[in-house]
């Protein structure tokens, strides 16, 4: 699959320079405090200083794009609620009414709804950026979930919607919904990594027992038929992936490329984000783990990005909702930094060298 078709759309991602890192951590040395107090909201705003390449760094505004996508692998019966719902979903997004919503609203953070392929006959909803590349995917087990074609589109429209808010803001926060969605990132998961599917399958939307077990199943036989390449991310995605997810994919390069804060969500979104750093490595650098999630495939998408989530609070839902959370801490971390007195400024004594 022609990968230099997507960074063709991209300027270049390049990795974080260390020496901004340096600068920032010196500065965090001046500050009316114990080196190290502030613990990871220290290294927070260091790499947050370091993406900017400034020691003035502002993380005020900030948007979570969410992607809304059906999987034709919920024909085997992976997911307790029909296709139908992520419509519905669409409509409770587009009327306020959704937790990411409500979280976003919290944050100050505006919410872009994206309806990349959701199963529907009828038009996206007024209020959702349309941008259908397919009426979602096919069934992995019978076939690819998606051609090469359909990958690459999904993939643009994401780096379109990550290009288009990096003009307007400082943080990205990624967002999903699709019923059968969970299968699809086990899935990836398991190509990725290689590590059984029953080690990486959750209940996703609240599987029963039988239903769980018929998951794992579904997704063993769906990597024995389609085989994907774990070195080759448009590969996995092409088999056994997503088209929100792929959309998703598309905004952390984006993201990356423009030097943004990008804020994953839980399980669906970190699989994307694993799919963009096997296909940009340096693309990680800019990648803030939200929260861990309790899917049990989480855990093993976190060590593939390198990132240690900001928050655990037992939280499955999506959406872009444990992004939302995260801005605030992310903001708390850059005030600290910007706003707190040196010991030069403050008059405070430091300690002796």
């Amino acid at each position: 699959m022609p990968i230099e078709e997507i960074f063709q759309q991209l300027p270049p991602i390049q990795r974080v320079d260390r020496e901004w890192i340096a600068k920032a951590e010196a500065r965090q040395l001046s500050l009316t405090k114990p080196p190290g107090s502030l613990g990871r909201l220290e290294e927070i705003a260091n790499r947050v200083a370091a993406i900017q390449q400034t020691l003035a760094p502002t993380v005020d505004a900030a948007q979570i794009i969410v992607f809304a996508g059906d999987h034709g692998v919920t024909a085997e019966g992976v997911a307790p609620y029909p296709s139908a719902v992520t419509a519905q979903m669409v409509a409770n997004f587009l009327a306020g009414g959704a937790a990411v919503n409500a979280l976003a609203a919290a944050a100050g953070a505006g919410v872009t709804v994206v309806d990349i392929g959701v199963a529907s006959e009828a038009p996206s909803p007024t209020g959702t950026q349309g941008r259908r590349v397919a009426p979602g995917t096919r069934n992995m087990v019978r076939e690819p979930a998606m051609t090469s074609d359909e990958v690459l589109a999904a993939i643009t429209v994401g780096i379109e919607h990550g290009l288009d808010a990096a003009r307007r803001v400082d943080m990205i926060g990624l967002g999903e919904m699709g019923i059968g969605n969970s299968t699809a990132a086990a899935a990836i998961t398991a190509a990725l990594t290689g590590l059984p599917p029953a080690n990486v399958t959750g209940r996703g939307t609240g599987a029963d027992d039988a239903m769980w077990r018929r998951k794992i199943a579904v997704i063993e036989e769906a990597l024995r038929a389609r085989r994907p390449d774990p070195d080759d991310g448009l590969d996995v995605l092409a088999k056994v992936g997503g088209l929100e997810i792929a959309g998703l994919v598309g905004v952390v390069l984006a993201g990356a490329a423009t030097r943004r804060v990008v804020v994953t969500d839980g399980f669906i979104a970190t699989a994307a984000a694993a799919i963009a750093v096997r296909l940009a490595p340096a693309a990680g650098d800019y990648l803030f783990a939200a929260h861990r999630s309790i899917e049990p495939g989480h855990a093993a998408l976190l060590q593939l990005v390198a990132q240690e989530p900001l928050l655990d609070l037992r939280m499955r839902l999506g959406e872009g909702t444990g992004a939302a959370l995260a801005f605030g801490v992310i903001r708390a971390a850059v005030a600290a930094f910007t706003r707190m007195a040196t010991f030069e400024s403050a008059g405070v004594s430091d300690r002796p060298a």
